[in-house]
């Protein structure tokens, strides 16, 4: 049965909006653990530690400027509109995203995506994707990036530790789109703009509402339609992980005790600083 999730609005001050959707009940979106549909014009979050899980920044090609990441590993990357970074946190590191063009406004999804408890130590790593890199697809009426996963014949060149699809999903009015999923994966879908229909079931931007679908027994399809001001929704599939999720905040593992050995390293300083 459908699950329509609500976002909630979070706001900090003039120079960050967001829509966010995070499942009270940490298995309803696994192995996504949440995802902020945001907008971003200055420094908002100083320097922060992840660890046990992956952070994620997707922007829309509708950004005015890139995103400077930097991390305590000594990575530095700007992310260009289009383009995706992936921080596999693993074991704890320290990072930082902020606009590259102070006043100009970012659009984009800050996603976080569970680790396998067998990586959840692991070493930190980072992986960049390109615009230009992203495959498209283009239906009728329907334009679908793909920077994550795969659609139809397109496949993302990244190789995350978990193995997840993010669709970036443009339909004209009345446009149609079906989106299939594998048996043991489950799919949820985030409007951007606009409104639809999954699968006969309205949402929208209008009332936050984000339906998300039963992990499929078999492989399944469901019917992505437009309304009449058309839609872009951003497209989340995973197999789920079924993994305790213990978290503090900003680290989260599926056992107490690395939760606690991970918050007592960065407080000796073990994840580095920026």
């Amino acid at each position: 049965m459908t699950t329509i999730a609500r976002m909630q609005r979070a706001n900090r001050g003039t120079q960050f909006r967001a829509y966010r959707l995070h499942g009270s009940d940490p298995s309803l979106l696994d192995p996504f653990m949440g995802v902020d549909h945001a907008w971003m014009s200055a420094p908002t979050f100083p320097p922060h530690p992840h660890a046990g899980f992956s952070a994620v920044t997707y922007l829309f090609l509708d950004s005015e400027t890139g995103i400077a990441n930097r991390d305590s590993q000594g990575n530095r990357t700007l992310i260009e509109p289009g383009g995706l970074h992936w921080t596999a946190a693993g074991r704890g590191v320290v990072h930082e995203e902020n606009p590259a063009v102070l006043g100009s406004t970012t659009h984009l999804l800050q996603i976080f995506i569970n680790l396998p408890a067998n990586r959840q130590n692991a070493a930190p790593f980072s992986l960049t994707l390109q615009p230009r890199d992203v495959p498209v697809v283009q239906r009728p009426g329907a334009r679908v990036r793909v920077p994550l996963g795969a659609f139809g014949d397109a496949r993302s060149p990244l190789s995350p530790p978990t193995e997840v699809t993010l669709l970036d999903v443009t339909l004209e009015p009345f446009a149609e789109l079906e989106v299939p999923i594998h048996a043991g994966q489950r799919a949820f879908f985030m409007p951007i703009f606009g409104s639809a229909e999954i699968d006969g079931k309205a949402f929208g931007l209008d009332d936050l509402g984000a339906p998300v679908m039963p992990t499929a027994v078999d492989a399944t399809t469901h019917k992505l339609v437009a309304k009449a001001d058309g839609i872009k929704a951003a497209v989340f599939i995973g197999k789920p992980l079924y993994q305790p999720v213990l978290s503090n905040g900003p680290m989260a593992f599926a056992t107490k005790e690395n939760l606690v050995a991970a918050a007592a390293a960065y407080h000796r300083g073990d994840m580095g600083s920026l």
